[in-house]
């Protein structure tokens, strides 16, 4: 007997699944470190988390049943698995276990999680630790379903040990005798948490919808919040008084700055967040990359290339999702 294309076992624990944090988790160090954001991040909104094990043709927990009988039993080993990696993962977070989903979906990862995240809060996976080149051409879990998903998707960082290596061959080379720090060092690890959340715009709809994902995730986490909108002179439009004429520098400079500022003053801010905003005439991929290097958190809009464009040039969220160096999150 064949089980179907998509088959989804779930055991709920809370009665509304609107608005669920939904986690690919998989058994990887990835995914164990996208769990524990996840359960993080509930247990400050009160959220309820789903946990979902997606899993294709290869097999590799035995034998492959070929039974309703068989099924049902490796539908209960997955949500055990779950159980036992959400157990691992939640040690020392202050999650409610009554707001626990476990979902096993025989599909892709990105099959499953779409269809399973549909309605969802975001959707939230881990990074994984491929090379730049590799990432760039080959893709990823993250990339597809920032490019699907029609909900927030967030990607959690977990630096490879390969990528600090050669950050440590570098660092050796450029400034040799000089103690070297990574970013889970106890003195960083405090700095980071002060850091702001940093949210690119550019006055479309869809930054604004990114900018009101970032201003709850800031206010949640008592963190300030930078809005950036990192511009060229073709991102601008039509710039007053150039109508006729292309702007200098100096005109986009007011005309992007005064885009930021129309933003802010339109969003409804809770009392007590540290909102700033300022336009940097860069490259926004560039500028926003830049940015994560000193972020606690990066919300992006999806908006850019599409199609062959897309795959081939990259959009600047699949850019960013790349070569961030902090969590994102892609806002629809």
């Amino acid at each position: 007997m064949t089980q179907p294309d998509v088959n989804i076992e779930s055991e709920p624990r809370t009665s509304d699944g609107a608005g669920d944090i939904v986690v690919g988790v998989d058994g990887s160090e990835e995914s164990f470190t996208a769990l524990q954001w996840a359960l993080r991040e509930a247990s400050l909104s009160g959220r309820a988390v789903n946990a979902v094990y997606a899993w294709t043709h290869s097999w590799d927990m035995g034998a492959q049943p070929d039974n309703p009988d068989a099924w049902e039993k490796a539908s209960k080993a997955i949500t055990e698995q779950l159980l036992d990696w959400v157990n691992e993962a939640s040690a020392g977070i202050a999650f409610d276990p009554d707001n626990l989903k476990l979902t096993s979906v025989h599909a892709s990862g990105t099959t499953g999680l779409l269809q399973i995240g549909a309605d969802a809060q975001q959707i939230v996976v881990g990074r994984r630790s491929l090379g730049r080149v590799t990432r760039w051409f080959v893709g990823s879990l993250s990339s597809s379903l920032a490019e699907s998903a029609k909900v927030p998707v967030t990607v959690v960082r977990i630096a490879g040990n390969e990528d600090k290596s050669v950050q440590d061959d570098i660092a050796h080379s450029l400034a040799p005798g000089m103690p070297i720090h990574h970013d889970d060092d106890d003195e960083l690890a405090v700095a980071k948490g002060k850091r702001p959340v940093v949210v690119g715009v550019d006055g479309s709809e869809t930054s604004r919808h990114a900018l009101r994902f970032a201003i709850d995730f800031a206010a949640l986490h008592h963190a300030p919040l930078q809005v950036m909108f990192c511009w060229q002179l073709k991102d601008l439009g039509e710039v007053p008084g150039y109508e006729n004429a292309i702007a200098s520098i100096g005109a986009g400079q007011d005309h992007a700055q005064d885009i930021v500022r129309r933003m802010i003053e339109q969003a409804d801010i809770p009392d007590g967040l540290q909102v700033t905003g300022k336009a940097f005439h860069i490259a926004a991929a560039k500028g926003l990359t830049t940015a994560s290097r000193f972020a606690s958190h990066l919300v992006v809009g999806s908006r850019g290339l599409s199609g062959l464009d897309a795959r081939f040039l990259g959009s600047v969220s699949r850019q960013i999702l790349n070569f961030a160096e902090c969590t994102v999150t892609i806002v629809h």
